[in-house]
């Protein structure tokens, strides 16, 4: 009879290094792959070290603060007016924040409750009329840039006719044909001719955007038109239009008070920086400190958002790092 051999135990067939675990051996293993950052995520931690960022937040800032709630700065009245005591009072710049600090106008206001409460107008036509192109120029750069063909065509035409309008000069001519010209009739105007370059800019965006592998694999699986436009074009295309949305605010704001001082944008009783330059004009040889005053709110508050804007540009754009 062959001779049986001595089968092996399930303990022997097991390795050592296998059945116990080696000590040290969690200690030994790298650090886990960090987590891949997104556009956004970059660009906040590039501009938490940008100073240019934190200088324009900071001032536009105080500048919303102050069109939201200005009781908090002064409580005195933009429209008090006395002739008698303050006509073309120079500024007293001893007294800090005071109804006198910057002087009187010709009709005895405070140029400094003027200030203050003609930023509200000001600030408001800058984000109303950014607000509506960014609005309406994306819409129509996307439908151009998605669907191409005719629909490009004929839309971007239309693009051409109205970048072809000066601005200023259109602004102008639309204006003019409305007697009361309020707050929001100066953002409807400068809206109705302000929205050609957000969507010039929508739509190169869409039309590089829409050969993505994301963008063909969600259109080879069924998903609508409207889906693939505003859930998977629409989030990628957004970093170029914010940048060139955000330079545009001080430009709109810089409109409104150049049409205001020419006589056809805001009007009294409003307050307003534009307005207050338009009626400093007449004093600037006798008191040239109530044109100059409103002028220079206007430059920082346009360059505050100049400011801004390039910073965003230069954190949102790859080419620029």
């Amino acid at each position: 009879m062959p001779e049986k051999t001595a089968e092996p135990t399930r303990n022997s067939a097991v390795p050592p290094s296998a059945a116990e675990p080696v000590p040290g051996a969690a200690l030994e293993a790298g650090p886990a792959p960090a987590k891949a950052r997104s556009l956004w995520t970059d660009a906040w931690h590039d501009l938490r070290r940008q100073p240019m960022f934190l200088v324009s937040s900071v001032l536009i800032l105080v500048l919303l603060v102050m069109a939201t709630w200005p009781g908090l700065f002064t409580s005195a009245s933009p429209r008090d007016a006395d002739l008698a005591a303050h006509y073309l009072q120079p500024p007293n710049w001893s007294h800090f924040f005071a109804e006198d600090w910057l002087g009187y106008d010709g009709q005895g206001r405070s140029i400094y409750a003027r200030i203050i409460y003609g930023a509200r107008a000001s600030i408001l036509v800058g984000l109303g009329v950014t607000f509506l192109v960014t609005l309406f120029g994306t819409l129509i750069g996307m439908i151009a840039g998605y669907f191409g063909g005719w629909t490009d065509s004929i839309l971007s035409r239309l693009t051409d006719v109205f970048l072809g309008i000066p601005f200023l000069l259109g602004a102008l001519v639309v204006l003019t044909t409305f007697e009361n010209r309020t707050v929001w009739v100066v953002i409807l105007a400068l809206a109705f001719l302000g929205w050609t370059s957000i969507a010039r800019v929508a739509r190169g965006s869409v039309i590089t955007i829409k050969q993505a592998d994301y963008v063909v694999a969600a259109r080879a699986l069924g998903a609508s038109t409207s889906r693939i436009m505003f859930r998977h074009i629409l989030p990628n295309a957004l970093a170029p239009i914010i940048v060139v949305a955000t330079i545009a605010l001080g430009g709109y704001i810089a409109a409104e008070a150049t049409l205001s001082f020419l006589g056809v944008g805001l009007a009294e009783p409003t307050v307003s920086w534009g307005v207050d330059v338009s009626t400093g004009r007449e004093q600037l040889r006798n008191a040239p400190f109530t044109l100059i005053i409103p002028a220079v709110m206007v430059s920082i508050t346009v360059l505050s958002f100049l400011m801004f804007g390039d910073a965003v540009r230069n954190a949102l754009d790859p080419k620029l790092r």
